[in-house]
């Protein structure tokens, strides 16, 4: 008869409906729900602790695998490789711009050299004289002679633009600037 109605039932219950008494229904049953709950406790006690416990190898192995050769972690040895790409990083960079200095400045630089040695007089013996053609790799420098005689030695100086003088050249001369803008191509 509990939960209802009762006819005509005065009191403070609204619409005659009486309350269910839990205490009148547990009372009975409180010894064996008190079992059950402290073996419920203990049992989920014991899974805990197991579940700890593979936890607990499964990162020791975890961290096995993934320590170092010198014994420290994975984020220790990622964390060093990563500040070596940065210094290497860096340090490329640095000689990136020291080439870009190097090569626009070695375009200036006498890189393309001729040398004909002759010996333009029948009394002189050996090829004394000389045309030597210094470029830079544009072509431009400056030929140099020189005519060696018994009665001394003279030095010519021409210069040299795109692999061409303003000024007449000797045959020699002109073999030289060759032999430098041969370079230049091939």
């Amino acid at each position: 008869r509990l939960g209802r109605p009762v006819a005509a039932c005065p009191g403070p219950f609204p619409g005659g409906v009486r309350p269910i008494d839990l205490n009148a229904l547990v009372a009975p049953y409180l010894g064996v729900i008190i079992v059950v709950l402290v073996l419920a406790v203990a049992a989920l006690s014991l899974a805990l602790g197991v579940l700890t416990r593979r936890t607990s190898r499964s990162s020791s192995r975890l961290a096995g695998l993934t320590r170092g050769d010198d014994g420290r972690s994975l984020a220790a040895v990622l964390d060093a490789h990563l500040d070596k790409v940065y210094a290497v990083a860096h340090e490329l960079d640095d000689l990136t711009a020291r080439t870009v200095v190097l090569e626009r400045d070695m375009r200036r630089a006498f890189a393309r050299v001729g040398l004909v040695r002759y010996n333009p007089f029948e009394e002189t013996g050996g090829n004394q004289s000389f045309a030597l053609a210094l470029l830079d790799a544009d072509g431009n420098g400056w030929v140099l002679s020189s005519l060696h005689a018994r009665s001394g030695t003279r030095v010519y100086a021409k210069a040299i633009t795109r692999g061409r003088s303003d000024a007449a050249l000797s045959e020699e001369e002109s073999a030289a600037i060759g032999q430098a803008t041969g370079a230049l191509t091939g």
